[in-house]
């Protein structure tokens, strides 16, 4: 069971937050929706969820009409918000049992499903989830939105203030709910996140830049990138905005991402440019381009 959306819409007064938003999810896919905050990723997992309703296009989770069978939707997907939206005050037990109860199953049913995520939170079943660590409540909230057996799972910005560790925990348990057959749809503003998808949509201001898998988004890049470094990172990207040839110019950890407008381009004569803005120990060299840069190039 996937999910199809054709041209969807949806403004706020004058802010058009959706334009025209088209794709599908095949079965059994994860698929990432990237893009910044404000690109519209929540208000489309609120439409895809029957929480909103779009002002024009339609859209089909699960094999059901987001409107005409918003009841039939609500049993069969899970939602976690990008906000942590369970009951503060209420054990991890508590709001577990709570989410089974609701759904009309049990713990215990579903058990199985849940289980390799649960026993990382099994061990603080009685504390109340307000004092659980971001790793934890993200756990906890996920093995809520799983507890009914979803076919379809929503994760909107699910890693987002979450270390480092229990994000590559997250992923890797994201990898498990595929191979039992969960569709998924993510949104994240990582970047790094995006490859890890069978799939991508880049989204920016309410519009789809580009759908396919991360590797082929990343082939799609025109340009040759270069990797320069200096002794004056500020002064070095000013200098790189001010030459004529540039193409791009975006900081990219300790380098700088910069690609030329001239298909016979001089690497030795963009060295002496730098130089002659008094900079030093400059370094320039080829690199691959991710999909940050691709993102970067298509928002342009």
């Amino acid at each position: 069971m996937g999910i199809s959306v054709s041209n969807i819409s949806k403004s706020y007064k004058k802010v058009k937050a959706l334009q025209d938003i088209s794709f599908k999810v095949k079965p059994n896919e994860l698929f990432g929706l990237i893009g910044p905050d404000g690109a519209g990723k929540t208000t489309l997992f609120r439409i895809l969820t029957t929480l909103l309703v779009a002002d024009k296009g339609t859209a089909n989770v699960a094999g059901f009409d987001v409107v005409d069978d918003y009841k039939k939707i609500r049993n069969n997907v899970g939602y976690m918000p990008g906000k942590f939206s369970l009951y503060q005050d209420l054990t991890v037990e508590e709001n577990l049992n709570f989410f089974a109860t609701i759904f009309g199953t049990t713990i215990q049913e579903n058990y199985e499903l849940i289980k390799d995520i649960y026993v990382q939170i099994e061990p603080f079943k009685d504390r109340r989830a307000g004092k659980l660590s971001g790793g934890m409540k993200q756990k906890l909230a996920l093995s809520c939105a799983l507890i009914h057996k979803p076919k379809v799972l929503f994760l909107d910005e699910p890693t987002t203030g979450v270390d480092p560790v229990s994000r590559k925990e997250f992923w890797e348990m994201l990898k498990r709910l595929q191979q039992k057959g969960i569709t998924i749809l993510v949104s994240t503003p990582y970047m790094d996140e995006a490859a890890l998808c069978d799939r991508i949509a880049l989204i920016q201001d309410g519009e789809i830049l580009e759908i396919d898998t991360p590797k082929a988004i990343v082939k799609h890049y025109p340009k040759q990138i270069y990797n320069v470094r200096a002794n004056n990172m500020y002064q070095l990207i000013n200098s790189l905005n001010a030459y004529k040839f540039n193409h791009s110019v975006y900081p990219f950890g300790e380098f700088v991402h910069y690609t030329d407008n001239r298909t016979d381009f001089n690497l030795k004569e963009l060295k002496m440019y730098l130089e002659s803005k008094k900079l030093s120990n400059i370094e320039i060299e080829k690199t691959e381009a991710t999909i940050e840069d691709t993102f970067m190039e298509l928002a342009k």
